[in-house]
């Protein structure tokens, strides 16, 4: 219930953005504040409000605590803000503050609650039973395993019998004499959101992705309330949205709203990462230089490969059906076909953890990939902040996170999971305790962490140079040709220097138009694709 001009208002404000800043002068600020009705945005105001009151900036999305707006078109809106809640919360900061200071302890154990993901994160250990599988599906016996590791069967069978803990330096020691096994799986980023509310989109392109601007086709969009999307070589794998400047009618100056969200989709991270590549950055590079522009995370998808096949989706749906399974949400959803594959969704947004079949996906759309299986964690806003905050402000590596969250938020099993033990509170280590996990399930959670995170870069292709072409620079080509500057076209066109990779790009098409495209997006052709250890600094952008 929000009160506009002394009328209440069954409405919901949600914070769109910032349109204006002038806090140096009057510590006010202009947002704009949607008024969201049975799930729908009816209204949106540009309003002033104070920002000592505001503090810290919401998520574009988010609630705003708005009390009372009052004003005209002609005069503008100013913004009340609940001033108890403003108040409580400034109280609630001030006090955790001096209470890490007192305590000298971490954010994460401070914040441990019912709501967010930091409460009882679980973490599995690499055991007999796991060691006992991975000797089946490399068809090793115990003799074979000794051998192959250098050390006797009767410590291979302590290992097996529970009798002798397994160590971290043996598990390196198992991977480093079974390489297929050490690159089985693999983790990689798979898409990714960040707003950024004093941006826009150029603005994001150039001191953000360091991207050129002219490699971004420009047009109009009505997606996510904004009203101009950038995308790189027109499509939407790199593209940028925010407002496209509106022309005051009183001053004839040209008004722009700040206030843009980059997404990266599944293509777009590994076009990225080619970027990221040739600016010798990685990942955590990226994200900590996103945050000093005060970018904020919105999307965050991390994906677990199975490149072995080591997770079966007919096995998973089948436990699935069941009842062979915990999770800690209560919605789950399958959908697919043997023939098609199989993909299953536990959760619903903010968070939702995903398998699918990799491998059939990717061949009905007539591409191939050396991925059978793939889980995803698919985290929207403080998910996602959570999960970068652990990355970044701790030694923990990505991988290591990541499993962690998998293992506490999903587990399947060998049995049947009675309906009694799913209500108790006790539920998961009742579960643990007496009913046999699902061996390949078990494995995937425990050998994980050992794991790389990875880039894998790749160049643009010139189908979709000569897509970003005819969408982009053929309009324009038309208008100097009708206007008589066709001729100065040409003759540059025919006299410009190739360097080696232009001349290989000139090899695979003629098209003059596109030998252009391709100097712009300074491609290193040279550059044989492959993958990069992320989780490994001194190689970075090796």
């Amino acid at each position: 219930m929000i009160t506009i001009n002394n009328e209440p208002k069954a409405y919901t404000p949600i914070f769109l953005g910032t349109t204006q800043h002038s806090l140096r002068l009057s510590l006010q600020i202009l947002i704009m504040v949607g008024m969201k009705l049975n799930d729908e945005i009816v209204e949106t105001y540009n309003v002033t409000v104070s920002a000592i009151e505001l503090g810290q900036l919401p998520n574009i999305g988010n609630e705003i605590a708005i009390d009372e707006i009052t004003g005209s078109e002609l005069s503008g809106f100013k913004a009340k803000l609940k001033q108890s809640d403003a108040q409580m919360q400034n109280t609630a900061s001030t006090e955790l503050a001096k209470l890490v200071d007192l305590k000298n302890v971490g954010r994460y154990q401070l914040l441990k609650g019912k709501n967010i993901m930091t409460q009882d994160m679980n973490t599995l250990e690499f055991d007999a039973n796991n060691l006992k599988y991975v000797r089946q599906i490399l068809n090793a016996s115990q003799d074979s395993l000794a051998k192959r590791l250098k050390i006797t069967r009767q410590t291979v069978n302590r290992f097996e019998t529970g009798e002798q803990k397994i160590s971290n330096k043996f598990l390196d020691k198992l991977l480093g004499a079974y390489p297929e096994l050490a690159e089985s799986i693999e983790v990689q980023f798979d898409w990714v959101s960040l707003t950024f509310p004093d941006l826009t989109s150029k603005q994001v392109v150039a001191d953000v992705l360091r991207l050129q601007e002219n490699l971004f086709l420009e047009r109009p969009t009505s997606q996510n309330f904004y009203t101009r999307e950038m995308a790189f070589a027109g499509e939407k794998n790199i593209y940028i949205q925010d407002f496209a400047p509106v022309k005051n009618p009183e001053t004839q100056a040209e008004d722009q709203k700040f206030g843009t969200t980059l997404y990266l989709t599944g293509k777009g991270t590994r076009l990225f990462e080619k970027a990221l590549l040739e600016q010798n950055m990685n990942w955590r590079d990226f994200f900590e230089k996103a945050r000093l522009y005060r970018g904020h995370l919105t999307r965050l998808d991390i994906a677990i490969n199975d490149k072995w096949g080591l997770l079966d989706m007919n096995e998973l749906v089948k436990a699935v059906q069941e009842k062979r399974f915990w999770s800690k949400s209560k919605s789950y959803a399958v959908h697919g076909n043997v023939d098609d594959g199989w993909t299953v969704d536990f959760g619903k947004s903010p968070f939702v953890i995903r398998a699918y079949d990799k491998h059939k996906e990717q061949a009905n759309k007539g591409y191939d990939t050396d991925v059978k299986t793939r889980v995803e964690l698919e985290l929207h806003q403080d998910k996602a902040d959570y999960v970068l905050d652990e990355w970044l402000n701790n030694d923990e590596k990505l991988v290591s996170i990541t499993f962690d969250i998998l293992y506490t938020y999903l587990w399947f099993t060998n049995g049947k999971i009675g309906d009694q033990q799913l209500k108790s509170d006790t539920v998961r280590d009742e579960i643990e305790a007496t009913v046999e996990p699902m061996p390949a399930w078990s494995l995937l959670t425990a050998l994980g962490k050992k794991m790389k995170f990875v880039r894998e870069p790749k160049k643009q292709s010139v189908e979709r140079i000569e897509k970003w072409v005819l969408q982009s620079v053929v309009p324009s080509l038309a208008v100097l040709k009708k206007t008589g500057h066709w001729h100065e076209i040409i003759e540059a066109i025919n006299t410009v220097e190739l360097s080696a990779e232009h001349e290989k790009l000139v090899m695979a098409t003629t098209k003059n138009a596109i030998t252009q495209a391709s100097r712009q997006l300074n491609i290193n052709f040279e550059k044989p694709t492959k993958k990069y250890n992320d989780d490994d600094e001194q190689g970075k952008g090796a």
